[in-house]
């Protein structure tokens, strides 16, 4: 069962980069997609983790909700 969640997890997240448009924008360079990544890592290990997560946040949900408005 832990296999079946966590693949269900990749798949989820795969899908949420497909979502903001990381495939198109890098032309599927997955070592840019894995440099951005990396970078907004180092970004939440910096004193304003708490900051950057409520901004992350907000513009995440407000992607969601457009991806809803639109279907």
């Amino acid at each position: 069962m832990k296999r079946r969640e966590r693949t269900r997890q990749l798949i989820e997240l795969g899908g949420l980069i497909a979502k903001a448009g990381l495939i198109e924008l890098t032309d599927d360079d997955r070592a840019v997609i894995l440099g951005l990544l990396a970078e907004a890592a180092a970004k939440l290990r910096t004193d304003e983790t708490g900051t950057q997560l409520t901004l992350w946040r907000r513009r995440g949900q407000r992607a969601f909700a457009d991806a809803d408005d639109k279907d």
